[in-house]
């Protein structure tokens, strides 16, 4: 198997036409027919369906898809990190960011990590969590933010922050009535939830308060942002979750927030990165530490 087919493969299964991918690649059909035949030969199984409605990809060609970008995100991580060496860089921090695990104040963080080093190159990944923990096994990523703690064998998930929950209401709504909500007063009223594909792990979080109510959850519809989550708020379709800290960043004058009469309901952030190895990169130690070091100020300071 040579690299030449698999550019022709993520051609056509990126065009899923044969005449349209030959040109995108400058050659001829033929020897992409070619090359597409023994791929699929040495592979034993069948990339592509084709009939007179047209290419499309079968199951097996999906699943190849997704390894093969991952591949050649591989290798262009090694291009960049040799040119960057090559030119006097020190390395690379590839960091991957799931579930929305973003608190304003590591955009400020990552910035005086660049200024004291800026010969490490600090490049970050918002992903799924189950591609930020395929990465991190692959080494694809150094390390990264999510909001859960189940990541399975082999990667170390370190506390770093927690966030309280609230609950966002539209104006004038009953619950309004509480300083603080009862876990209970949930029960009878429609949920706007995450999208437990797009914040696996914060919906995992999220599904064991939920464990405490007395009735199953009503969920009415899941969203994919914060914005839809509270444009659907604020239009009467239900309640919905999301932490002090974000609402902060999007406040919207239609929507008003509560925090939950729950000690338990807050959200964590984990630092995730690949265990069981004694050669950490110093620049990886180095980013830990100065994480580490500015958490313990902010929670020093009140926040």
């Amino acid at each position: 198997m040579e690299l030449r087919h698999l550019r022709y493969f993520v051609a056509l299964a990126e065009e899923l036409h044969f005449t349209r991918a030959a040109e995108r690649l400058h050659i001829e059909q033929p020897p992409l027919s070619r090359a597409i035949k023994e791929l699929e030969d040495e592979l034993g199984v069948l990339l592509f369906d084709r009939d007179r409605r047209g290419t499309r990809l079968t199951a097996a060609g999906t699943a190849f898809l997704q390894d093969t970008r991952r591949l050649f995100t591989v290798l262009e991580q090694a291009r960049e990190n040799a040119k960057a060496v090559a030119a006097g860089s020190r390395g690379s921090l590839r960091i991957a960011v799931s579930d929305g695990a973003i608190d304003p104040w590591l955009s400020d963080f990552l910035a005086s990590c660049r200024a004291e080093e800026p010969d490490i190159e600090i490049r970050l990944s918002e992903v799924p969590l189950s591609e930020q923990l395929r990465g991190l096994r692959a080494g694809d990523f150094t390390l990264g933010f999510a909001h859960t703690a189940e990541v399975g064998e082999g990667i170390v998930a370190e506390p770093i922050w927690q966030d309280p929950l609230v609950i966002a209401v539209p104006v004038r709504h009953e619950l309004l009535a509480h300083k603080a909500v009862p876990l209970h007063e949930l029960g009878g009223h429609p949920l706007v939830l995450c999208d437990p594909q797009v914040c696996e792990g914060y919906c995992r979080e999220l599904a064991r308060l939920l464990l405490l109510l007395e009735r199953e959850p009503n969920v009415v519809e899941h969203v994919s942002s914060l914005e839809m989550m509270l444009t659907l708020v604020s239009a009467g379709f239900g309640v919905g979750f999301t932490t002090a800290t974000r609402v902060a960043v999007s406040p919207r004058p239609d929507v008003l927030t509560r925090p939950l009469a729950v000690d338990s309901a807050v959200i964590t952030t984990y630092l995730l990165r690949l265990g069981g190895g004694d050669d950490v990169p110093a620049s990886l130690e180095r980013f830990i530490v100065r994480l580490r070091d500015l958490v313990r100020l902010r929670e020093n300071l009140g926040g």
